[in-house]
C-alpha cells in the first residue's frame, strides 16, 4: 500500500512545535525590532539636521566676517576672495549652471530615448545584457571620469577647433553628461516599464504603431516617474565635484562660452579644502557660504520634483 504524502499547509509549518515561540518571546522580538527601527530612522534625521546645522552656523559666521556683507555676497558678479576679496558668487553659480546645461542636453535626450528603446523595442534577453551594461557606467569613479576628460574629451574637441581651453566647461559638461546617463536611462526605463500592459494593448486595438504607442500613450502615462528622473540628474550635474575639479578649470567668471575655463560652486569647495587657505581666513569660510547657496539649489530641485511628482502622478489599478 503507498503512502501518498499530502502537501505541507502553511498553517502546519507556521504553528509547528519547532516554530512556535512563547507569546512573551514574541513581544520582546518584534519590540526589539520597533527600536532598531526607530533609532535608524532618528539617527539618519539626526545627521541630516547635524549637517544642515553646522553648514548654517559657518555661513552665518562668514557673513559676520568683516568687510563680508549679504548685499556683496548676492549684488556683485566678481568672485575672488583670494587675491582681490570680492565675494559676488554669480560666476560660481554662472559655472555650474554652464556645465549642468552641457551635461543635461548630453543625457536627457540620449537617457530617454534609449529608456524607450530598452522598455518598448529591445527584446527582453538584449535588455536584460544592455540594461546592466549602462548601469556600469555609474560605478565608474567620478575621478576617472576627470581624467578622462582632461587626457581624451578636452584634446578631441581641440583638434575638432583650436578655439577651446585646455580647461573648459564643455569637457566638463561632456563628462557629467555621461556620468548622470545611466541615471536618466535606468529611472526612465522603470517608469516606462510600470506603465500597465492594458494602455498598450488599447492603444494597439485601436490600430496605433508602436511608435505611436511609445510617443501618444506610455511616454505620458509615464511623465511623473520621467520628470522625477530628470531632476535627479539634474541635482547629481549640479553637485558633482571631481570632475568639474580637474577638468572645467578654476577661474571664476561670468561667461555663457563652453569653450572657456570656468569655476563651478563645488570647483570653489574643493579648492579652498584642499588648498593652502588659512582656516580662520575669510576666503576659507566663503565654502560654507557657497555650500549654502549649492544646499539651497538642490533643495529646491527636490521640493519641485515631490511637486511635480504628485501633480502629474496617474494611478492604474
Amino acid at each position: 500500500m503507498s503512502v501518498i504524502n499530502a502537501p505541507y499547509e502553511i498553517t502546519d509549518v507556521v504553528h509547528h512545535p519547532s516554530r512556535r515561540r512563547s507569546p512573551i518571546a514574541a513581544q520582546i522580538g518584534d519590540r526589539l525590532v520597533r527600536v532598531m527601527l526607530f533609532l535608524s530612522a532618528s539617527l539618519s534625521i539626526a545627521i541630516t539636521f547635524a549637517i544642515i546645522f553646522v553648514l548654517f552656523r559657518e555661513t552665518f559666521r562668514f557673513f559676520g566676517m568683516d568687510g563680508v556683507s549679504v548685499g556683496k555676497f548676492l549684488g556683485s558678479a566678481k568672485w575672488s576672495p583670494l587675491f582681490s576679496g570680492e565675494i559676488g558668487i554669480w560666476p560660481l553659480v554662472a559655472g555650474t549652471m554652464l556645465v549642468t546645461t552641457v551635461a543635461m542636453v548630453v543625457a536627457l535626450p540620449l537617457g530617454l530615448v534609449t529608456a524607450i528603446y530598452l522598455s518598448e523595442y529591445a527584446p527582453r534577453k538584449l535588455r536584460a545584457v544592455l540594461k546592466p551594461t549602462l548601469e556600469i557606467l555609474a560605478g565608474i569613479p567620478t575621478v576617472v571620469y576627470g581624467y578622462f576628460a582632461l587626457t581624451v574629451i578636452t584634446p578631441g574637441l581641440k583638434f575638432l577647433h583650436e578655439g577651446f581651453n585646455v580647461f573648459n566647461a564643455f569637457s566638463a559638461g561632456l563628462a557629467v553628461g555621461i556620468l548622470c546617463l545611466p541615471t536618466v536611462c535606468s529611472l526612465s526605463e522603470d517608469a516606462l516599464h510600470a506603465v500597465p500592459r492594458s494602455l498598450r494593448d488599447g492603444a494597439y486595438g485601436l490600430g496605433g504603431t508602436r511608435f505611436d504607442v511609445a510617443t501618444k500613450v506610455v511616454v505620458p502615462a509615464a511623465l511623473s516617474g520621467l520628470v522625477s528622473a530628470f531632476l535627479l540628474a539634474i541635482a547629481r550635474a549640479i553637485g558633482e565635484t571631481m570632475i568639474v575639479a580637474l577638468a572645467a578649470g578654476a577661474t571664476a567668471q561670468m561667461t555663457a562660452d563652453p569653450r572657456n575655463e570656468i569655476q563651478t560652486m563645488t570647483g570653489w569647495m574643493v579648492q579652498m579644502a584642499l588648498g593652502d587657505a588659512s582656516h580662520e581666513g575669510m576666503e576659507y569660510y566663503s565654502m560654507y557660504a557657497v555650500a549654502a547657496v549649492l544646499f539651497v539649489i538642490t533643495f529646491s530641485l527636490t521640493v519641485l520634483g515631490n511637486v511635480v511628482r504628485k501633480r502629474f502622478r496617474e494611478a492604474y489599478e
